[in-house]
């Protein structure tokens, strides 16, 4: 039985006209997200995204279902451009050493408060994180995606991507520490 993103996707591949339309409607919000959240600045992450469908377009007759569902895999294609944009318009940004804040030893409290302050310092903390970091913490907390969709979008393993989320968090408690 065909599903609606299983006709999306075929009349997608026989670029009919109302199914982009269908597909902003459906995944536009999603991506715009994702792509804000990596790329500083509206009109940066405007054009991030126009180019992130563009792509999945161009490659549309390449989606493979099996692997991964179509949100999914337009978060692959908006990782990637996103990270590709900052690349080349950013090289000089300088992040925060994980080596200076000695997290390998470091254990994050359970029962660490969390108060309006507390979520600004997260916040200004995440903003220090390398874009690739920052789309982990977004695509786990903010989109609930699972870490095999994580490692699929990345381009990694699922216990790779709990491992560096483990040592993402434990990096943010001790920046917001520091802050």
């Amino acid at each position: 039985m065909k599903t609606q993103t299983d006709n999306l996707i075929n009349d997608l591949r026989r670029q009919k006209p109302a199914a982009l339309g269908r597909l902003f409607a459906e995944y536009g919000p999603m991506v715009f997200r994702m792509v804000q959240r990596i790329v500083p600045g509206r009109e940066d992450a405007e054009e991030v995204y126009q180019d992130v469908f563009v792509k999945a377009l161009r490659g549309i007759m390449t989606f493979d279902p099996r692997k991964a569902t179509l949100s999914t895999w337009l978060c692959r294609i908006a990782y990637n451009e996103s990270l590709n944009f900052v690349r080349r318009r950013k090289p000089n940004l300088v992040y925060m050493d994980d080596s200076k804040l000695g997290i390998d030893s470091f254990e994050v409290p359970e029962d660490a408060p969390f108060d309006e302050e507390i979520i600004k310092q997260l916040e200004k903390a995440l903003s220090l994180l390398p874009p690739h970091e920052q789309a982990i913490i977004s695509m786990f907390y903010y989109e609930e995606r699972s870490l095999a969709d994580i490692a699929y979008v990345t381009g990694s393993i699922p216990s790779t991507i709990g491992s560096q989320l483990s040592r993402i968090r434990k990096k943010l408690y001790r920046i917001i520490k520091t802050l």
